[in-house]
């Protein structure tokens, strides 16, 4: 095979091809319902970025403002478990992919790119939304928070994930929109692209990524340079 030939766009999943935040608050929220608290502590606009920092993020967030004596990484691990379950039942209520994603990934793969998720949400939830959002078979590899024992911005989990698409790591690039898919394209010397419109919106360029992504229209007519004029920084 050709290496040159071939090459591969690697892409988180919450906060970068779909919004994901209000259906993981309504989860959180459901949590603390069943924690006694009779009230939602996360609010669906406000909290929008502690949503894309994990499930555990929203609950000890919310566990610390029901009650700040709390053991809240404690609870937020007893609750967990029922998180999960309350998110899976409702994984795609109010989800929905970003304005020009789909086009994007079409014409990408019109391009001759191969797709990838690598993203740390547990591997049967990123399957199971991309599913619903009716994107899964666009996707040569999917790997999930869980899928191994490593997860970003472990630079390993990018190049299982670039391998199980047949790619080499410097053909390809990451899309992203934390400063956890900033630090795993660093970590495997490759573009990190920042989204513009998730939840930190044009604060995301004080991370220094190499492109801002200001929507996804723009995405394939720089993906070619991204690679190929690439150097990693030390």
């Amino acid at each position: 095979m050709n290496h040159r030939s071939v090459k591969a766009a690697v892409f988180d999943l919450d906060g970068t091809l779909a919004d994901t935040s209000k259906d993981l608050i309504a989860a959180a929220n459901a949590c603390f319902l069943e924690m006694g608290e009779g009230k939602p502590m996360l609010d669906p606009e406000g909290d929008q970025l502690v949503a894309f920092h994990g499930a555990r993020a929203m609950l000890s967030c919310g566990i610390e403002r029901m009650d700040p004596t709390l053991d809240r990484d404690a609870l937020a691990e007893k609750y967990y478990a029922l998180f999960l379950d309350k998110y899976r039942a409702n994984i795609d209520r109010h989800t929905q992919l970003y304005p020009g994603a789909v086009d994007a990934l079409n014409d990408l793969r019109d391009r001759g790119w191969r797709l990838c998720v690598c993203t740390n949400k547990p591997e049967r939830l990123a399957l199971k939304l991309l599913e619903r959002l009716e994107v899964l078979d666009m996707f040569l590899a999917v790997v999930g928070g869980d899928t191994y024992t490593m997860r970003k911005p472990d630079p390993m989990v990018y190049e299982l994930t670039t391998s199980l698409a047949g790619v080499p790591v410097p053909r390809s690039f990451m899309v992203g929109d934390t400063k956890y898919d900033l630090q795993t394209a660093r970590n495997a010397g490759v573009a990190a692209v920042l989204v513009g419109f998730g939840p930190l919106g044009g604060a995301i360029s004080a991370l220094e990524p190499d492109v801002v992504l200001d929507s996804y229209d723009k995405l394939a007519e720089i993906s070619e340079s991204i690679v190929d004029g690439f150097e990693p920084r030390n």
